[in-house]
């Protein structure tokens, strides 16, 4: 019943501010302090408050929230732990299907000399074909380059 009564003074004192605030001819800002002006009285008549006050001051209700508290902290800590142990690798220990790029020298460590062995590879562009994933790798580059307009 102080629940009832505390709610309809809330609405009374928010529909006085409303009344005012129309009274300075803002309408609309009227009419939204008198909506949520009125809340307190719907939830009051629809009985909302009581079960809030059953659910708020029941310890069961707090010991049921403190299980499901504990559940989720034992979800996320598993799977933070899963996580870890499967590495770069997949959950279940497989590898991904894409693999990790090569990166090669620039030079071949012997007379400076590149694998064509034309010489220095400085700013000179190789113009035989090789065979392998490198050219793969320099057209997914290429074309994410394209794409960015570079």
């Amino acid at each position: 019943m102080l629940t009832d009564t505390v709610c309809v003074a809330l609405s009374a004192g928010g529909l006085a501010i409303a009344l005012l605030t129309a009274y300075r001819r803002r309408f609309l800002a009227a009419t939204r302090i008198a909506a949520y002006a009125l809340i307190p009285v719907g939830l009051a008549m629809t009985g909302i408050l009581d079960w809030i006050n059953d659910l708020v001051f029941d310890p069961g209700v707090w010991l049921g929230f403190v299980v499901l508290g504990l559940s989720w902290l034992l979800f996320t800590v598993s799977r933070t732990v899963e996580r870890r142990r499967a590495g770069p690798q997949g959950p279940a220990g497989q590898v991904s299907g894409r693999a990790a790029p090569q990166i090669r020298p620039a030079r071949s460590p012997g007379g400076g000399k590149d694998r064509e062995g034309t010489g220095a590879a400085g700013g000179r562009k190789r113009t035989g074909s090789r065979t392998g994933s490198g050219d793969d790798e320099f057209s997914d580059i290429e074309a994410i380059l394209k794409k960015h307009g570079i």
